[in-house]
């Protein structure tokens, strides 16, 4: 449904969800068209909009598919917050992965997975996803930093909880994978721990201790 709203003396269409409609169509038109060829213009015309009004919500036709990763951070931190006083730096890895598993329900399997394939059939786009995605792991390791877990331990932690992160997510979007990103995350995060515990246990039995 829109509205019409009159406005110094001009009528102006407004219609709820416009960056939700923007959004949809450049999918739409990447995955037809792929990402160089699509213009910011054409995503707009695709649902009867002005490019004018396309730039009021995202600066860059990248934006539209690499932006809100300030919300992934922001989950990342929340789940570091939400951690005991008295959490181990795994302890408090495991609870921000579980703060950012609520991003990625069921239903968002597809989208993600369609998104994804875009990113990995541009190189433009390939080259600047790294860039978005190390933020979180430099405000994760900076949080911990601050709850006393000192320097390398904070900055192995983080990395390794973001690379826990990753690792689910490509699994969780190829093709016919059921399992939720949770059980994922646990299972991936799972397997990190039990090859940790390996190199100890090798480590161990080459010093000679029995420990």
């Amino acid at each position: 449904m829109s509205v019409t709203v009159i406005t110094s003396g001009l009528m102006v269409r407004w219609e709820p969800g416009t960056r939700e409609r923007l959004q949809a169509a450049a999918m739409d038109l990447y995955i037809s068209r792929g990402f160089d060829r699509t213009t910011t213009a054409d995503i707009a015309q695709a649902v009867g909009l002005t490019e004018r009004t396309f730039f009021r919500h995202f600066t860059d036709k990248r934006e539209v598919l690499l932006g809100g990763q300030e919300l992934l951070e922001r989950a990342f931190l929340d789940g570091v917050a939400a951690a005991a006083p008295d959490a181990s730096p795994l302890e408090i890895v495991e609870s921000a992965l579980s703060a950012v598993a609520t991003f990625f329900p069921a239903e968002r399997r597809d989208h993600s997975g369609r998104r994804q394939r875009i990113i990995s059939e541009s190189p433009a786009l390939r080259e600047r996803e790294p860039l978005k995605s190390a933020r979180p792991a430099t405000a994760v390791a900076a949080a911990l930093r601050s709850r006393g877990v000192p320097e390398v331990t904070a900055t192995l932690a983080a990395e390794s909880g973001v690379t826990v992160f990753g690792v689910a997510f490509a699994t969780w979007i190829a093709d016919g994978e059921e399992r939720s990103f949770p059980d994922l995350e646990r299972e991936v995060l799972g397997r990190l721990v039990a090859l940790a515990a390996d190199v100890t246990r090798r480590d161990r039995r080459s010093d000679g201790s029995t420990g």
